[in-house]
């Protein structure tokens, strides 16, 4: 589990703990069904939280998925660089990953509004963070983007950071949104609906030169 979930699985088992107490002490229906609640809410929270250990591709030039979830559009920004758009519901693990191996070259947290994660405005207006990475092939760029219930981008990245392709950097709660800036000569290979998982999912692969 990312440690980052101890913060809310160790509460929801204190009161689980509390409840169970009173509710054998009493005999209380009460205690009982709150017993309950906060054991589903523990067990919620230990599943949100989960952090599966990935083996990303060999070989050079990949690009893969910061993230598990759906892709939700591929799209042409104005200076020609392609935008890949995943959406986390809740039920994707929400341990995020670095899409190349390179050098960080710049983090920017931007503030901004908290609309729904599918919704396409939420790529400019929401609250994210910003990561360029300079791989062997080029700049890329990527972004953690808060959602509806993702009130919290956490980032565990700085300028000047090496990354290795796949390595843990981050994590959104509850829900929300990532994204991968490309050079337009780089080849996307997803389409809109498919099913990604972050640090495994070829999302593009840069023409390696012999």
């Amino acid at each position: 589990m990312e440690k980052d979930g101890w913060r809310f699985v160790g509460p929801a088992c204190g009161l689980l703990a509390v409840f169970a107490l009173l509710a054998w002490w009493t005999g209380s229906s009460y205690f009982l069904v709150g017993s309950v609640f906060f054991a589903l809410l523990a067990g919620f929270f230990a599943f949100f939280f989960r952090d599966p250990e990935r083996q990303p591709p060999e070989g050079d030039g990949w690009v893969v998925s910061p993230a598990d979830g759906r892709v939700l559009g591929i799209a042409t920004d104005p200076d020609g660089r392609r935008r890949i758009a995943i959406f986390l519901s809740i039920f994707d693990v929400h341990v995020n990953r670095a899409p190349v191996t390179g050098t960080i070259v710049s983090v920017r947290y931007r503030p901004g509004r908290f609309l729904k994660a599918f919704d396409p405005r939420a790529s400019k207006e929401n609250e994210q963070a910003i990561v360029t990475v300079n791989s062997a092939y080029g700049l890329v760029e990527f972004a953690l983007i808060a959602g509806i219930l993702a009130r919290r981008v956490v980032c565990h990245l700085k300028a000047g950071q090496r990354l290795r392709l796949g390595e843990r950097i981050g994590l959104i709660r509850f829900g929300s949104r990532a994204e991968v800036v490309l050079p337009p000569e780089v080849p996307i290979l997803v389409h809109p609906g498919d099913r990604i998982k972050g640090g495994i999912s070829p999302v593009a692969r840069f023409r390696v030169k012999d």
